[in-house]
Order: C-alpha cells, then structure tokens, then sequence
C-alpha cells in the first residue's frame, strides 16, 4: 500500500504532456512543443569546460552536506551585488535544484495541519510539496488585470490561527507576472505582523524585460529578511537544468534543519555541478544578457501572435520565458468531433490534431488558460503559432 501522503499527489501534467509528445516524435510525427520549463540554449562552455576540470582533477567525491565553501562565498557575493542582501556562510545552502530546496524548506518549517498561501496561478508542484509535508494549500486568487499578483489585502484575508508560510514567486511561472517593490513592502507587512515565513522563488529573477528590476522581498527590512528563505539556482539563467545545483538563504535555524534533513537524503549536492556552478557565479554575465535579449524578441512575437488569433487574450509578461494565455472564449467549440470545455481538452486535442504541445492552465490552479514556453526557436515558434491559428479556426 502507498502511504497516504504520497497516494494524495498527483502525477506532473507538465511531464505528462512531454511524455506524450514524445511518444508522437518517436512515431515519426513533426511535434512542436511550447511545454518546456527549460531555456533551449546550451550551457555556456565556460561552464562545462570547469565541469570537466573538476573531473579531471578528481573532484568526484562527498563534499559536505550543505555544499562546497567556495561556491557558498560565490552566493554570498552574489546576494550581496545583485539583491543588496547581506548573509553569513551559516545562512546559505547548496541543493540538489531550487526545486529540492523549495519542498526541504517546506519539510523544515511544516507541521501536520498547518496551512501554506499558495497565490494563483501557481508553479504546479508547490501544493504536492505542502501535501506531501501534510499540511494543507490555501489558494489565494488573483486577478490578470492585476498581472496575476497577490495583494496585501488578499493576503491578510486569508491568514489564520494555522498558517505557517506563504510562497511567493516573482518573476512568477505561469504568469510571467514581476512584483514591484511598493507591492512587495505591503505584503512584507502583513508577513511580519502575522509572524509567518515567507519561501521567496527567485529562480527567474535574471529573466526580466522592459526594464524591469527584480526585487527580492528579504532585501526590504531586516524583520522579513529573518523571516524569508530566499530560494534560486542554476537552472533558468545559466541553462543549467539537468546539473541539477540550487541555492537557498534565511534564518540560520533553518538552514540548519535543511542542511541535517539533506544530509540524510541527497548527502550532498553533485561536486561537479557544484564547481560548475562555481565558474558561472564568478565570471561576467554577457552570455546572461545575450540569452534574455534573445528570449525578450521571442516573447514580443508570440504575444503579438497569440493575441491576433481570435479567441485567445494574452497579456505581456514581464518576466520568464513563459505566455499564460486566455483560451476561455473557445470553450464550448469542438474539435474532430470533441467539444472543449476545459484548458486540458483543449491542450490534448491540439497535441493529437495539429501536433502542438502546451500546458494546460488547470495544472497551475486556473483552468481559463494555457501556458506557452517561448523557451523555442524562432522557426518552430512560429511553425507552432501556425498550426495553432489554423486549429482555432477550424474549431466548430
């Protein structure tokens, strides 16, 4: 029998849907895929020429459970320059992914019955991280004429005696949606005065346009940094998924109670990733700044797209590499047959009848829309934007 708590989760549809879309290509079919949470570059040689440096050198073994001392001052420099966050070497820890540190902090901090405000739209796993540490989500919903950002007063409405952590991503997957720092001081606020933590994912904070500046919420006042566990990594701004190498900050007591609960179940994080990781920290961000141009041109053209398709409502997002679009309007149409009455009829019936592989929006709590990866080249962007507009318009 499967434990409960694990019984209770459910399978990725985002790994789901890539499953499927994989099975089609295999079969020989022209799949084009808007499903990714990865960028489409390569990482950087630099990067991967220090992973095989460690290699060579025979920098294959344990390091210690909390990660290399190096790569921790290598974070520390880079709170400080890029966040105005000051923290000690106690207070920062390497993870096996930004993921893994996001569901440690959530073992940490939980107990059985406590409540975590989840905003909504939401990145998919966070409520099977807070069911899986058996405690229990609290959706908060937001407004897209609010670029899908949680208010102060939303916040405040839904405290109670048992909530525990609030998670806060910005920029934000699904929506793209940045916090400003005026809205991040009120609800800084109301996390202080109710004494509850805060898990800040930053792991797309490199990813911004427009101008647009990243906030981290800790950097505002000393009282919410010692209440904030300030989560990033490797992944998105590095193209470094797969190396699987995350970094957390916040109050030293919980650094610690992450570090003892990783001790015990990943030991340590990979020595090579880590080292990797290293090089990426420590040398300039030109090849940062060339990828975030280039996804900024993509992200103009598939808004300007996908708004010229009648019946889809997209807005501009300000970071990621992700478009949430509203798909509602076509509900109730059909397709070969099959009417649509939710974003994962409409995301299957795309992958079988036109071969285009999105995310349906009720995998991050709004069922209205779809989310669209331009973390894709030019040429299959548009190839799939194609095949899209065609698909709509021969809806019935």
């Amino acid at each position: 029998m499967i434990a409960p708590r694990v019984d209770l989760m459910q399978e990725s549809q985002t790994l789901a849907i890539s499953a499927r879309a994989k099975v089609l290509r295999a079969e020989g079919k022209d799949v084009v895929g808007f499903g990714a949470g990865e960028p489409d570059f390569d990482t950087p040689a630099f990067i991967k020429e220090k992973a095989k440096e460690a290699i060579e050198k025979g920098f294959t073994k344990y390091t210690p459970a909390s990660g290399i001392k190096e790569l921790k001052e290598a974070v520390k420099e880079k709170f400080l320059r890029d966040n105005n966050l000051a923290y000690d070497i106690d207070q920062i820890i390497i993870g096996s992914g930004a993921k893994y540190l996001i569901f440690e902090a959530l073992f940490s901090l939980l107990e059985e019955g406590n409540e975590v405000i989840i905003p909504v739209p939401y990145w998919l796993s966070y409520p099977q991280m807070v069911t899986a540490c058996g405690a229990r989500s609290v959706f908060v919903n937001t407004a897209s004429e609010n670029n899908f950002k949680l208010t102060a007063e939303n916040l405040s409405a839904a405290i109670t005696s048992r909530t525990r952590i609030l998670i806060l991503n910005s920029p934000s997957n699904p929506t793209g949606s940045v916090y400003e720092e005026a809205e991040l001081k009120k609800i800084a606020k109301i996390i202080v005065e109710n004494d509850i933590f805060c898990i800040s994912d930053e792991i797309y904070e490199k990813l911004v346009y427009d101008g647009v500046s990243h906030v981290s919420v800790a950097s505002l006042s000393e009282e919410i940094k010692k209440k904030t566990i300030v989560i990033n990594g490797m992944s998105k701004a590095y193209a470094m998924t797969g190396w699987r190498i995350g970094y957390a900050a916040g109050p030293p007591e919980v650094i610690k109670a992450i570090s003892k609960l990783q001790s015990h179940t990943t030991s340590c994080p990979s020595s090579i990733s880590q080292y990797a990781a290293l090089a990426a920290l420590e040398v300039p961000q030109d090849e940062v700044g060339a990828m975030v141009s280039e996804f900024e041109k993509r992200r103009n053209y598939m808004v300007d797209k996908l708004n010229s398709i009648e019946g889809i409502k997209c807005g501009l997002p300000q970071g990621t590499f992700y478009c949430f679009a509203d798909i509602s309007s076509l509900f109730g149409k059909s397709a070969g047959g099959e009417i649509i009455n939710s974003s994962l009829d409409f995301s299957r019936l795309l992958l079988e009848h036109a071969l285009v592989a999105v995310v349906p929006g009720v995998v991050f709590g709004d069922d209205k829309f779809i989310r669209f990866s331009y973390a894709a080249s030019f040429s299959n962007m548009k190839k799939g934007l194609e095949r899209l507009e065609s698909f709509v318009r021969a809806l019935q």
